[in-house]
This record gives structure tokens, sequence and C-alpha cells, in this order.
């Protein structure tokens, strides 16, 4: 299908009504996706932010002690998975936007259809498996 052509352009009666369902499910699953993931990055800043205040008053050496990870260490860890929400919730909103453009579910490399079953595991995928 090519990249401008709209999933379920062209198609009648059922095929139309599916490719609307299919359409329907992902923007659904999409939506879901986003929440999810918006309330995650939420309760990382908050902790992100509880620990920086934590540490601030403190003058804790943490960096010898022997005990266990250091607050930099965490404190990197807890950046590095704000950072991962961040850009998985660009992700969700780049694929609900190719949904709205009728370009949502097409490989952006080959313009082949990506497999239903990706977009089921990966709704925001961008690419088929082959173009990985």
């Amino acid at each position: 299908m090519p990249a401008h052509q709209r999933p379920g352009d062209g198609l009648t009666g059922d095929a139309a009504d599916h490719a609307d369902g299919d359409h329907a499910e992902a923007e659904e699953r999409l939506r879901a996706e986003h929440a999810l993931v918006s309330r995650r990055l939420v309760a990382l800043r908050g902790d992100y932010t509880g620990m920086v205040e934590a540490s601030r008053d403190t003058n804790a050496d943490d960096e010898h002690d022997p005990e266990g990870a250091t607050i930099a260490f965490e404190r990197s860890q807890l950046d590095t998975l704000v950072q991962q929400a961040v850009r998985r919730l660009a992700e969700i909103e780049a694929a609900l936007d190719r949904l709205a453009a009728g370009t949502y579910g097409v490989c952006e490399r080959c313009g082949r259809p990506i497999p239903a079953e990706r977009l089921e595991v990966r709704p925001e995928a961008r690419r088929c498996v082959a173009c990985g």
C-alpha cells in the first residue's frame, strides 16, 4: 500500500468496517499506553525530585560507602528511566499523528503494511520486522 494511501481507502462494506475497527482499536491501545507512560513519568519525576531534595541537606560521603550504590548512581538510574519514558511518549504521540494522517501501520522504510501482531506488541512501531 502506498504511504499516501490511508488503510481502508477504496474498501467497501465489511473490509472498510474492519479497517476502521482496526484503527479504533489502535487508537485505544495508543491512548491507553500514553496514559500509562504519562503516569509512570510523573512518578519517576517525583522520585527524582524527592531524591535530590533528600540528598541536598546531607553531607554524607556516599561515594565511599561500601554498603551499596551511591546516591549519584541511583540518581543517574532514575534520570535514565525518565528519559526513556519521555522518548516513549514522543513515539506514542508520533504514532497517534500517523494514525490521524492515515499512515499508521505502514512501514516508513519499505512502505509495506506492518503486521498486526507487531502493532499489537509495539503499537508505536514505525517499521515492519524486516526493516527493523
